[in-house]
């Protein structure tokens, strides 16, 4: 099958589970609210501004990318700034073909402005819904669903997970935590997913991205997440010829086309890996930031890609946009230009991610048989039926 157009590929309706909304707000709009505010910025001027957030973001480091969030998080203390943030958010997700998305935040960080936890998680939902209707009015319905963060170097994760139980019946699809993942195990945070669990509640984990194995087995055998927030560490537990995978890599980082050739009868899994795999463990992989914090050497050899091959539940995400300088359709694009991605391959991913959200079957359904498979079959992928597993 030929590679798609970057117009295909950005027309093709694409499903986001790993966006965080403090990472993807336009560089004009923290220059304007910083102004209202009087907060101080790095640069001055909307071009400099994203430029300092992406090279900031570039230096390798996970505590260094998340330093980033100082200055959108500031912007980010009133009603009018998160009303803004959350509904341009969606409206800029609609542009990009994206037809669901779940934007996550931390409400706690959002509380130095005299609102309460509650004020915050309304005033965001309120502007996911004006966010909405103002996509549909342009021709590009968009359903974004809210989770709730906790930072995992904090003491609030019971009560977000609370919350989020409080808000599932209004636009919450569930819970998540954050931050730096080295000395904060998920462990930390038992009683939250406990209670979670006893509601019958959703809950992803960041696991797996600056941190190992331990930290993807924690989450998942101790904490029972559904999906996991990156998870591209879960190669480390692959083997090829008998070698760790990421020793096998390192011998051939110099050849673009390694694992799109490789030999699947040479991979071999370890417990962990296969475990992920026959359980349908949904992977939240975010190719663009991984480069940015050493969690993988090029797009054309990230992970992402023998894990597809490999059909592990992988699904395809920006998680700050911002940082990153990316979209969507740019994510795609680069895994098209650089692993030799295909439509097959992006629907698949698509309908991974809407196998894995926050929202009831049905509902999940309707997406992928009425807005989906008609849009990847108006760009003739040539597939029927749906291929993701």
């Amino acid at each position: 099958m030929s590679r798609p157009s970057l117009e295909q590929v950005h027309a093709a309706p694409k499903a986001l589970l790993h966006d965080h909304l403090d990472g993807g707000l336009r560089a004009s709009t923290v220059a304007e609210l910083a102004d209202s505010i009087g907060h101080e910025l790095p640069a001055q001027g909307t071009d400099a501004l994203a430029s300092w957030f992406r090279d900031s973001a570039d230096s390798g480091s996970l505590p260094r990318y998340l330093e980033t969030f100082d200055h959108t998080i500031a912007v980010m203390q009133t009603r009018e700034g998160l009303f803004r943030v959350a509904s341009e958010c969606a409206q800029d997700l609609a542009g990009d073909g994206v037809v669901y998305a779940e934007s996550r935040y931390a409400p706690e960080q959002h509380l130095t402005g005299g609102l309460a936890l509650e004020e915050v998680v309304e005033t965001v939902n309120a502007g996911f819904r004006d966010g909405e209707a103002k996509a549909a009015v342009a021709g590009r319905p968009i359903r974004v669903t809210a989770l709730l963060t906790a930072m995992r170097h904090a003491a609030k994760s019971t009560e977000i997970a609370e919350l989020a139980v409080r808000y599932r019946d209004q636009g919450v699809g569930g819970f998540d935590i954050a931050g730096a993942e080295a000395g904060y195990p998920p462990t930390r945070h038992l009683d939250a997913f406990e209670y979670l669990r006893r509601e019958n509640a959703h809950f992803t984990i960041h696991a797996g991205e600056a941190f190992g194995l331990p930290s993807i087995w924690e989450a998942i055998q101790w904490c029972g997440a559904d999906r996991l927030g990156h998870g591209v560490r879960i190669v480390d537990d692959v083997t090829v010829d008998g070698e760790p995978f990421p020793t096998w890599l390192e011998k051939h980082r110099d050849d673009p086309q390694a694992l799109t050739e490789l030999d699947l009868d040479r991979v071999g899994l370890g417990r962990l890996a296969a475990y992920v795999r026959d359980m349908r463990i949904p992977l939240e992989m975010c190719p663009s930031s991984n480069l940015q914090t050493s969690a993988a050497l090029s797009i054309a050899l990230h992970p992402i890609t023998l894990l597809a091959r490999l059909r592990f539940r992988v699904t395809l995400n920006t998680d700050n946009r911002l940082m990153s300088g990316t979209t969507a359709s740019r994510e795609a694009s680069l895994l098209v230009e650089e692993a030799g991605w295909t439509l097959e391959n992006l629907r698949w991913v698509a309908v991974n991610a809407m196998k894995s959200a926050f929202i009831p079957f049905d509902e999940r359904l309707a997406l992928i048989e009425d807005v989906i498979k008609p849009g990847y079959a108006a760009l003739g992928d040539g597939v029927s039926g749906v291929s993701g597993r």
